[in-house]
């Protein structure tokens, strides 16, 4: 998914980080492969982000068993009718 605007920009990277760049390219180039990887682990720590927020939304959430299960027992009730 090519973008038709780039910015270029210059970063330091470590040295091992940079082999592994290169042996894991392919045939794309290395800037390429950056951009994936970045978007890569961006993607991911939006998501451990957001698996981050409901822990601790449902972790103050009220213990409410009875009410799932009498909410569950309601729905296979009105399952077996039809």
């Amino acid at each position: 998914m090519p973008s038709t605007l780039r910015k270029t920009r210059s970063f330091s990277l470590d040295p091992t980080v940079l082999s592994e760049l290169e042996r894991t390219k392919g045939s794309v180039s290395a800037s390429e492969r950056v951009n994936q990887l970045l978007k890569q682990g961006l993607e991911m720590e939006r998501k451990a982000n957001l698996y981050q927020e409901a822990a601790i939304f449902f972790r103050g959430a009220p213990d409410d068993r009875d009410e799932r299960c009498a909410f569950q027992k309601a729905n296979v009730s009105s399952w077996a009718r039809k």
